[in-house]
Parts: C-alpha cells; sequence; structure tokens
C-alpha cells in the first residue's frame, strides 16, 4: 500500500514545494481559505450581530444569534486535522464535507446549549432585579462555564468521532476534569473573544475565526488521543 502512495504524495510534495518558504505559503493559503469558509459558514450570525444594538437587554439574543459558529468550528477542527494528514493544495472540500456530515449532530446538541444559555445570560442581566438575586451570581456564572467546557469537548467528539448523542455526552462530561488544560483553554479562547468585541468590535473577531480554529485544534489533540485511547476500539 505504501508503495502505491508513494507517487501521489510525491506530485503534491512537489506542487506545493519542499522548501520551508513554500511550505509556510500553503499554510498561509490553508488558513485564508478556511477563514472564507468560515464566513460563509456563519452568515446568519453575522447578520443577526449587525441588527442587535450593543444593548444589555439583547444579550440572550446576541447568544442566540451564536448557534451557527458551533457547526463552523466543528467543521474547522476537524478540517485541519484532515488537511494535516494531506498535501492537498485544495483544502476547501474538508471543511465542506465536514460541515455537511456533522451538521445534524452539532446542531443536535448546540441548539438546547444556546438555548440554556440565553437563559442563564437573560437571569444574569435581571438578577439585581430580584432581593438577594446577586447573591446566585457566582452560582450561575459558574453553571454557565461548566455548560460552555462541557460544549467545547462536545466539539472535539463531534469533529473527531462518530460515538452516540448519549456516549458523546457523558464521555465529555468525563473529560472535563481529566483534561482540563483543555477545559482551561476553552473558557480562555471565551473570555478573549468576549474582550475583543468588547474592546474593539465584532469585526476585529470575525477575522481572526482562523486563529481560533487553529487553537481550538492544536489545544484538542491530546483530547483526540486520550479519547480514542479510552473510548475506541482500535483492534
Amino acid at each position: 500500500m505504501s508503495v502505491g502512495h508513494q507517487p501521489h504524495r510525491a506530485v503534491m510534495a512537489d506542487e506545493i514545494g519542499r522548501g520551508p518558504l513554500s511550505r509556510a505559503a500553503a499554510v498561509v493559503y490553508r488558513m485564508l481559505v478556511l477563514e472564507l469558509q468560515l464566513l460563509l459558514a456563519i452568515l446568519p450570525t453575522i447578520g443577526a450581530v449587525m441588527l442587535l444594538d450593543r444593548d444589555p437587554s439583547n444579550l440572550p439574543l446576541f447568544v442566540l444569534a451564536l448557534l451557527p459558529i458551533v457547526p463552523a468550528l466543528v467543521a474547522g477542527v476537524s478540517a485541519l486535522r484532515d488537511a494535516a494528514r494531506s498535501d492537498d493544495l485544495a483544502p476547501g472540500r474538508y471543511f465542506f464535507r465536514a460541515y455537511r456530515r456533522d451538521l445534524g449532530a452539532t446542531l443536535a446538541w448546540a441548539a438546547p446549549v444556546s438555548f440554556v444559555l440565553a437563559i442563564l445570560t437573560f437571569n444574569l442581566i435581571h438578577l439585581d432585579d430580584v432581593d438577594g438575586g446577586a447573591a446566585l451570581r457566582p452560582v450561575v456564572l459558574l453553571l454557565a462555564a461548566l455548560i460552555i467546557v462541557w460544549a467545547g469537548h462536545m466539539l472535539v467528539l463531534t469533529a473527531g468521532f462518530r460515538f452516540r448523542a448519549r456516549d458523546a455526552a457523558r464521555i465529555a462530561l468525563a473529560q472535563i476534569v481529566p483534561r482540563w488544560s483543555y477545559s482551561l483553554g476553552v473558557l480562555s479562547l471565551v473570555v478573549v473573544a468576549a474582550f475583543v468585541v468588547l474592546l474593539a468590535s465584532e469585526v476585529v473577531l470575525l477575522l481572526v475565526l482562523w486563529a481560533v480554529v487553529g487553537l481550538l485544534a492544536l489545544m484538542a489533540r491530546p483530547v483526540f488521543h486520550d479519547v480514542t485511547e479510552r473510548f475506541t476500539d482500535r483492534r
């Protein structure tokens, strides 16, 4: 089998080039293509965000508007994993193939997560209107953080594996503490993204979506390996 693949690999290597500059140019090209695909996939989010005023009362709607980003992130992480194993200079097919394949499975868990986070956001906004509500703020924030971390692990499982929904949900929950570095990384990305939006604009965040996906894929490598070792049949 390895002999049969050598000519194809040689052609791809010649297409990209063997020098470090050629390899770097190929990476830049792939990231540019990925960014364009991500922007195309989240057009509903872009439209909704442009229509929403920067008012705290709109935060729950903003959370709901972020739903299309989740399938795009899943497809992006999956595409980067596939592209890393290939010298193909046309990486677009990996993204669209993953997007079509995983869209339904992703929305099955991402839609309820978005709805719950929107409710929690609404409660955070109005806690001060209720006697003693401020004391509940740490609890609500902790619950929201746990849901976001769980969703981050579900993103990895959806991008790299074909588990049943309930099995994936259990594995994601079981991985939160053992894979604490990835869990912390997911929260850090969310916090950084929020600061970018607050201090700059949504446009700046949209322009670096490729970096967000790249960091997710990089941080998720130990998670992919651990899940493969512990929860899949490798015979």
